[in-house]
């Protein structure tokens, strides 16, 4: 009798011993799930790449896909109408936290619930309404600005750079957007330093943007400056067909235009950003606030040059330039 009661004594103990020890195993393994919406094509290179760098950010802070951690991913294809659909598709399902590219935020942020948002990408998160401010976003989403407006005079140094010959830009640019306002005030401030005459087009239906292009092409001595806008990334390919058509240097605000035959680009490393983005990501899921994160700026810039492109264009890329680029197509 008295055997059996110490048994009894010693499995309770044992049990009592090991359950909390079971317990915070399951809390630590409970399954997160987090949505992911793109507003690129899923069989897009830069797709790919900006998600593997967010996942690989988030096993490096240990989450494991398919051990204690879901993805839902929805991609837009450039589309604002799609994309906006597809967004209601992962607020349905109830994520712990979305991640997104940043531009549609704002309209999805007042026709949902307060899922917690990390946007990996911002033109202008305080002038579009994404946030309060950058150092106390205070609502329910923060994340990583695009660029600062500043960059815009470095699209029209590097332009002149590798066409010396340019003497008036035309500047496509999202006027709706205070971004696209603000990108062009600093362009036409940067143009005339350099005795450039800059004209605005602004984006909007492929057929407008081709009459405008092929308008503004007809004098020698152009060249084109594609500003940070969700047009310009919806006509991307457009775009870099007419600049090779037309024959004019074209600077663009990403790699990827580089990548689809554009001239040369200038812009941050949103592959990175991707990257960071995973630890305010972990952050949140650990119980922290959106409201509370500020929003950050890029830390990496790139630089990419096309030189099929320079040598059809006729253009002698010099050796300066070609030294600082990041990225190099021959």
């Amino acid at each position: 009798m008295i055997r059996r009661r110490a048994l009894i004594t010693l499995l309770g103990g044992a049990a009592a011993a090991t359950w909390p020890l079971s317990a915070r195993a399951q809390q630590v393994e409970r399954m997160r799930r987090i949505g992911v919406v793109m507003n690129m094509a899923a069989d897009h290179p830069e797709s790919r790449a900006r998600l593997s760098a967010l996942v690989q950010g988030l096993q490096e802070l240990g989450w494991t896909v398919g051990r204690n951690l879901r993805i839902d991913y929805r991609w837009a294809e450039g589309d604002a109408e799609r994309y906006r659909k597809q967004a209601a598709e992962i607020f349905a399902l109830e994520p712990d936290v979305i991640v997104s590219w940043g531009a549609e935020i704002a309209s999805l942020q007042k026709a949902s619930r307060p899922v917690p948002i990390v946007f990996a990408q911002s033109i202008d998160p305080v002038g579009s309404g994404m946030v309060a401010s950058l150092a106390r976003p205070g609502g329910n989403a923060t994340g990583f600005t695009q660029f600062e407006y500043s960059l815009s005079g470095k699209w029209v140094e590097l332009l002149k750079q590798i066409a010396p010959g340019i003497a008036r830009t035309a500047v496509l640019r999202d006027f709706g957007s205070s971004a696209g306002i603000g990108q062009w005030a600093i362009i036409q401030a940067g143009a005339s330093s350099f005795g450039i005459e800059a004209l605005p087009i602004n984006l909007r239906e492929p057929s407008q943007i081709e009459q405008a292009v092929r308008e503004f092409a007809r004098p020698v001595n152009s060249g084109l400056i594609v500003t940070m806008s969700v047009s310009g990334l919806r006509h991307r390919q457009l775009i870099v067909t007419l600049a090779a058509r037309h024959k004019l240097p074209a600077i663009y605000p990403e790699r990827f235009y580089v990548a689809d035959g554009g001239l040369i680009s200038y812009g941050p490393n949103i592959v990175d950003q991707y990257r960071r983005a995973a630890s305010y990501v972990n952050r949140i899921l650990k119980g922290e606030k959106p409201a509370d994160l500020p929003v950050q700026a890029p830390t990496k810039y790139e630089l990419a040059i096309n030189l099929r492109t320079a040598k059809t264009l006729g253009l002698e890329v010099p050796p300066s330039l070609l030294a600082r680029a990041d990225e190099v197509i021959e």
